[in-house]
C-alpha cells in the first residue's frame, strides 16, 4: 500500500527540523550564537547605530529576513549593496555570514566596516579558521554543516544516502530558526509590543 503525500511529507519535514533542531544541541565552547547576537544588537540600539547586514547567496537571503524583522523592531537597519545604505561608522554594527570560513566579499566588507570603527560580527560554521575571522569584533558559532563539509556524509554505509538538507542548507536553516529566537529575545529588551512590530509593516502590497 502507498504511503499517504501528506504522511511522507510531515515525517520529512520531521526530520529536517530534527537536523536543524540539533545544531542549537551541539557541543561548543563558544559563547551561544543567541546571546551574542542579542546582546550585540541591543548595544547598537542602545547608542542609536545603525545595522548593517551582508551574507552571500542563501546566508545573503536569510540575513535579509533578519533585516526586516529588526526593521519591525525599530531599528535602522540596511542590507548593503541597496541604493539607499549609508556609509558605516564607529556607532554602527555590522553583522555577516561566512559559513565555510570565508569568502572575499565577507573579507572585503568586514574590513572596510572595521577600518571606519565599527563593529563587525561574524556568523559562522568555522570559528577557527577561515579568512572573514580575522577581520571580525566578535564571531557568532553557527554549528552546523556548510559546503565546507557538506560531502562528509559519504562515511561508510552512507554513501548511498541522500542528504535531506545538502550543501549549506542546515546552516541557513538554522540561521533562520537562530533569527526568529534572536528577534523574539530583542522584542522583550527593547519593550516592543506586537502592536508596535505590526505597525512598522509596509502597507505597500
Amino acid at each position: 500500500m502507498a504511503e499517504e503525500p501528506n504522511t511522507s511529507m510531515s515525517v520529512l519535514a520531521s526530520q529536517i527540523c530534527n537536523q536543524i533542531s540539533s545544531v542549537f544541541n551541539a557541543n561548543t565552547s563558544k559563547p551561544p550564537a543567541m546571546n551574542v547576537l542579542v546582546e550585540e544588537i541591543a548595544a547598537a540600539a542602545s547608542r542609536n547605530g545603525k545595522v548593517f547586514v551582508y551574507g552571500v547567496g542563501r546566508e545573503g537571503l536569510m540575513l535579509k529576513a533578519l533585516s526586516m524583522r529588526l526593521f519591525h523592531l525599530g531599528l535602522s537597519v540596511h542590507c548593503i549593496f541597496d541604493m539607499t545604505t549609508p556609509p558605516i561608522s564607529s556607532l554602527d554594527l555590522l553583522i555577516a555570514s561566512a559559513g565555510p570560513g570565508g569568502f572575499s566579499t565577507v573579507d572585503a566588507l568586514c574590513s572596510v566596516a572595521k577600518s571606519n570603527g565599527a563593529r563587525v560580527l561574524l556568523l559562522t560554521a568555522q570559528p577557527e579558521s577561515g579568512s572573514s575571522v580575522k577581520h571580525a569584533t566578535v564571531v557568532a558559532h553557527i554549528p552546523a554543516q556548510t559546503m565546507a563539509n557538506d560531502q562528509d556524509h559519504d562515511r561508510v554505509g552512507e554513501s548511498e544516502s541522500r542528504p535531506l538538507l545538502p550543501m549549506g542548507s542546515l546552516y541557513e536553516g538554522a540561521m533562520f530558526v537562530l533569527f526568529e529566537i534572536v528577534v523574539f529575545k530583542l522584542g522583550e529588551i527593547l519593550g516592543q509590543s506586537p502592536d508596535e512590530v505590526r505597525a512598522r509593516h509596509t502597507n505597500l502590497e
